[in-house]
């Protein structure tokens, strides 16, 4: 089911489907997260160090993906692959709660107004939603990503308390310009979900589950490619630099050391595990996503059908 299509359920119910949908996704594809975040916050290594075998053998450097999996399982285990998966998944929960309720809400909005939303507005709604739900939940992604780089075993609340030892409290909002600036990949993610949906599917009103994760797919592969350097230097902001390396103070600051001191391969790196996750994840939340809309639909109609009788029978 689409939001383009008629809207039969109010902006809770999108929201309620959408948090599950993610939950469930990123779940199944958590490790990837965890090898993308430390693929992006390592600093890349010189000519000395690449000659020296020493370096090239470390544990704590990891030269793909294979290679993150197999250093991270043979020195920590099964369960550093799913360090921080709690606040991890409190994170997407409350942002995909958060997203698709706002979406659900300018949308439907918009369109007592004006019906045919066009491309731009598409977009203009997605980041205008992205925009509201990071402002709201990116406390939880700050210490989700310390949790996710570190090697300590802490729990969320303790993370928290040493992010707001180190900046205050505006420290757990750390990274929120580069947050809003990159509500451009939801918005490109879901507006192009909407279109392929309507130029592929036109004549479907309920998508298959194999036809949404197809959609998913393809729409978050085009905007990770767009938005992979934003995508980095978020987490750069948002990580806690290992001794000898420099601490960024905007995002700005983020790129331009990633230009100067790795090039343009540096401002895409991790893109590998980035999109196999995206495409992944968000294949799987538009699966679950619908699925559960359809059966919250079913839910709700059965109740206001029940509430009607009961009315009739007064």
């Amino acid at each position: 089911m689409s939001l383009s299509k008629e809207a039969p359920l109010p902006p809770w119910g999108y929201a309620l489907s959408g948090a599950a949908g993610a939950v469930l996704a990123n779940t199944l594809v958590y490790p990837l997260d965890i090898i993308k975040t430390k693929l992006q916050v390592q600093k890349k290594l010189s000519r000395a160090d690449t000659e020296n075998a020493l370096v090239t053998r470390d544990d704590d450097y990891y030269e793909g993906t294979c290679d993150a999996f197999l250093k991270i399982y043979r020195k920590r285990g099964v369960a550093a692959l799913y360090n921080g998966l709690p606040g991890a998944l409190l994170g997407v929960a409350s942002t995909n709660f958060a997203y698709f309720y706002w979406y659900g809400f300018l949308r439907s909005s918009y369109r007592t107004k004006i019906p045919n939303i066009s491309i731009a507005m598409e977009l203009v709604i997605g980041a205008a939603a992205g925009a509201l739900a990071q402002i709201f939940t990116i406390p939880v992604s700050v210490v989700t990503t310390r949790q996710q780089t570190s090697d300590d075993v802490s729990t969320l609340f303790q993370i928290g308390k040493e992010v707001i030892g180190e900046d205050g409290i505006t420290g757990l909002w750390r990274g929120l310009k580069a947050s809003l600036v990159l509500v451009v990949n939801p918005a490109i993610t879901y507006g192009a979900y909407q279109r392929f949906r309507e130029l592929i599917f036109r004549n479907k009103v309920h998508l298959s589950a194999y036809d949404s994760f197809f959609l998913g797919a393809l729409s978050k592969a085009m905007a990770t490619v767009v938005s992979q350097p934003l995508i980095v230097a978020k987490v750069m902001l948002q990580s806690k630099p290992k001794p000898g390396e420099p601490r960024h103070t905007s995002f700005v600051d983020a790129l331009l050391y990633l230009a100067k001191h790795e090039g343009v391969q540096g401002l895409f790196k991790g893109i590998g595990p980035q999109i196999s996750k995206g495409i992944l994840v968000q294949g799987l939340l538009f699966m679950f996503k619908d699925q559960v809309e359809l059966l919250i639909l079913l839910l709700f109609r059965f109740v206001r059908a029940s509430r009607k009788r009961f009315i009739l029978l007064k």
